[in-house]
Protein backbone atom coordinates (compact mmCIF):
# COMPACT_ATOMS: atom_id res chain seq x y z
CA UNK A 1 0.00 0.00 0.00
CA UNK A 2 1.20 3.50 -0.78
CA UNK A 3 2.55 5.70 1.97
CA UNK A 4 3.38 9.38 2.30
CA UNK A 5 2.43 12.36 0.17
CA UNK A 6 1.37 10.40 -2.88
CA UNK A 7 -1.22 8.44 -0.88
CA UNK A 8 -4.15 10.74 -1.68
CA UNK A 9 -3.05 11.12 -5.29
CA UNK A 10 -2.91 7.34 -5.69
CA UNK A 11 -6.46 6.95 -4.39
CA UNK A 12 -7.61 9.71 -6.74
CA UNK A 13 -5.95 8.02 -9.72
CA UNK A 14 -7.44 4.61 -8.87
CA UNK A 15 -10.90 6.13 -8.40
CA UNK A 16 -10.64 7.95 -11.73
CA UNK A 17 -9.59 4.70 -13.45
CA UNK A 18 -12.61 2.94 -11.94
CA UNK A 19 -14.96 5.76 -12.88
CA UNK A 20 -13.78 5.70 -16.50
CA UNK A 21 -13.52 1.91 -16.82
CA UNK A 22 -15.93 0.33 -19.30
CA UNK A 23 -15.94 -2.86 -17.24
CA UNK A 24 -14.10 -4.77 -14.52
CA UNK A 25 -10.87 -6.58 -15.38
CA UNK A 26 -8.19 -8.58 -13.62
CA UNK A 27 -5.84 -5.60 -14.03
CA UNK A 28 -8.23 -3.33 -12.12
CA UNK A 29 -8.44 -5.78 -9.23
CA UNK A 30 -4.66 -6.33 -9.26
CA UNK A 31 -4.05 -2.58 -9.16
CA UNK A 32 -6.41 -2.10 -6.22
CA UNK A 33 -4.97 -5.06 -4.31
CA UNK A 34 -1.40 -3.86 -4.90
CA UNK A 35 -2.00 -0.20 -4.03
CA UNK A 36 -4.94 0.01 -1.62
CA UNK A 37 -4.84 -3.22 0.36
CA UNK A 38 -2.80 -4.22 3.37
CA UNK A 39 -4.37 -7.52 4.42
CA UNK A 40 -5.18 -9.16 1.07
CA UNK A 41 -1.57 -9.54 -0.17
CA UNK A 42 -0.69 -11.28 3.10
CA UNK A 43 -3.81 -13.46 3.01
CA UNK A 44 -3.03 -14.45 -0.60
CA UNK A 45 0.31 -15.83 0.54
CA UNK A 46 -1.33 -18.09 3.11
CA UNK A 47 -4.12 -18.97 0.66
CA UNK A 48 -6.91 -17.49 2.78
CA UNK A 49 -7.89 -15.35 -0.22
CA UNK A 50 -8.46 -18.34 -2.52
CA UNK A 51 -12.13 -17.43 -3.00
CA UNK A 52 -11.16 -13.93 -4.15
CA UNK A 53 -8.60 -15.31 -6.58
CA UNK A 54 -11.10 -17.86 -7.96
CA UNK A 55 -13.78 -15.18 -8.38
CA UNK A 56 -11.39 -12.91 -10.26
CA UNK A 57 -10.20 -15.78 -12.46
CA UNK A 58 -13.78 -16.78 -13.28
CA UNK A 59 -14.85 -13.23 -14.05
CA UNK A 60 -17.32 -13.20 -11.15
CA UNK A 61 -16.66 -9.51 -10.60
CA UNK A 62 -19.41 -8.75 -8.07
CA UNK A 63 -18.41 -11.74 -5.93
CA UNK A 64 -14.77 -10.67 -6.19
CA UNK A 65 -15.57 -7.09 -5.12
CA UNK A 66 -17.55 -8.31 -2.11
CA UNK A 67 -14.82 -10.82 -1.18
CA UNK A 68 -12.23 -8.04 -1.39
CA UNK A 69 -14.21 -5.96 1.12
CA UNK A 70 -14.66 -8.93 3.46
CA UNK A 71 -10.95 -9.75 3.40
CA UNK A 72 -9.51 -6.23 3.54
CA UNK A 73 -12.03 -4.51 5.81
CA UNK A 74 -13.93 -7.21 7.70
CA UNK A 75 -15.85 -4.74 9.88
CA UNK A 76 -17.41 -3.01 6.84
CA UNK A 77 -20.61 -4.26 5.18
CA UNK A 78 -22.73 -3.20 2.25
CA UNK A 79 -25.41 -0.96 3.71
CA UNK A 80 -27.21 -0.20 0.47
CA UNK A 81 -26.92 -1.30 -3.13
CA UNK A 82 -29.45 0.23 -5.47
CA UNK A 83 -29.91 0.93 -9.17
CA UNK A 84 -31.41 4.26 -10.12
CA UNK A 85 -31.30 6.38 -13.28
CA UNK A 86 -28.79 4.10 -15.00
CA UNK A 87 -26.29 3.98 -12.12
CA UNK A 88 -25.59 1.70 -9.22
CA UNK A 89 -25.17 3.29 -5.80
CA UNK A 90 -23.16 1.36 -3.25
CA UNK A 91 -22.95 2.41 0.41
CA UNK A 92 -20.49 0.66 2.70
CA UNK A 93 -20.77 1.04 6.44
CA UNK A 94 -19.22 -0.13 9.67
CA UNK A 95 -22.64 0.18 11.31
CA UNK A 96 -25.17 -0.99 8.68
CA UNK A 97 -27.95 -1.50 11.25
CA UNK A 98 -27.63 1.96 12.82
CA UNK A 99 -29.89 4.78 11.63
CA UNK A 100 -28.40 6.70 8.71
CA UNK A 101 -28.13 9.84 10.87
CA UNK A 102 -25.62 8.05 13.13
CA UNK A 103 -23.63 6.46 10.36
CA UNK A 104 -20.87 7.70 8.09
CA UNK A 105 -21.14 5.45 5.03
CA UNK A 106 -18.73 5.34 2.10
CA UNK A 107 -20.84 6.01 -1.02
CA UNK A 108 -19.95 5.62 -4.69
CA UNK A 109 -21.71 5.21 -8.02
CA UNK A 110 -20.99 3.60 -11.37
CA UNK A 111 -22.99 2.24 -14.28
CA UNK A 112 -21.74 -1.29 -13.41
CA UNK A 113 -22.43 -2.85 -10.03
CA UNK A 114 -18.97 -4.36 -9.34
CA UNK A 115 -17.27 -1.07 -10.17
CA UNK A 116 -19.66 0.84 -7.89
CA UNK A 117 -18.74 -1.59 -5.10
CA UNK A 118 -15.01 -1.15 -5.81
CA UNK A 119 -15.33 2.64 -5.85
CA UNK A 120 -17.14 2.52 -2.48
CA UNK A 121 -14.36 0.26 -1.22
CA UNK A 122 -11.78 2.90 -2.22
CA UNK A 123 -13.78 5.64 -0.45
CA UNK A 124 -13.97 3.50 2.71
CA UNK A 125 -10.29 2.52 2.49
CA UNK A 126 -9.32 6.17 2.08
CA UNK A 127 -11.33 7.16 5.17
CA UNK A 128 -9.78 4.37 7.24
CA UNK A 129 -6.29 5.44 6.14
CA UNK A 130 -7.05 9.08 6.91
CA UNK A 131 -8.35 8.21 10.39
CA UNK A 132 -5.27 6.10 11.11
CA UNK A 133 -2.95 8.91 9.98
CA UNK A 134 -4.89 11.42 12.08
CA UNK A 135 -4.73 9.17 15.14
CA UNK A 136 -0.96 8.90 14.75
CA UNK A 137 -0.50 12.66 14.57
CA UNK A 138 -3.04 13.73 17.22
CA UNK A 139 -2.23 11.32 20.03
CA UNK A 140 0.18 12.90 22.50
CA UNK A 141 3.33 11.00 23.16
CA UNK A 142 4.12 10.33 26.81
CA UNK A 143 7.74 10.90 27.67
CA UNK A 144 9.29 9.42 30.80
CA UNK A 145 10.38 12.01 33.30
CA UNK A 146 13.74 11.81 35.04
CA UNK A 147 12.03 12.23 38.44
CA UNK A 148 9.99 9.07 38.01
CA UNK A 149 6.30 8.37 37.65
CA UNK A 150 3.51 10.16 39.49
CA UNK A 151 0.13 8.50 40.04
CA UNK A 152 -2.80 10.93 39.72
CA UNK A 153 -5.65 8.47 40.35
CA UNK A 154 -8.03 9.14 43.20
CA UNK A 155 -8.61 5.84 44.99
CA UNK A 156 -10.84 7.34 47.71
Amino acid sequence: MARGDDHETLFDVMDEELRAAPGPTEDIFSNIIANACIRVPILRRVEMAAGLVRSIGAGAWTDAAIALIELEMPTWRIRRLSYENGEWLCSLSRRPNAPVEFDDPADATHALMPLAILRAFLVARRSVSAMAAEARTIAPQAQPTPEGMLCCDNFA
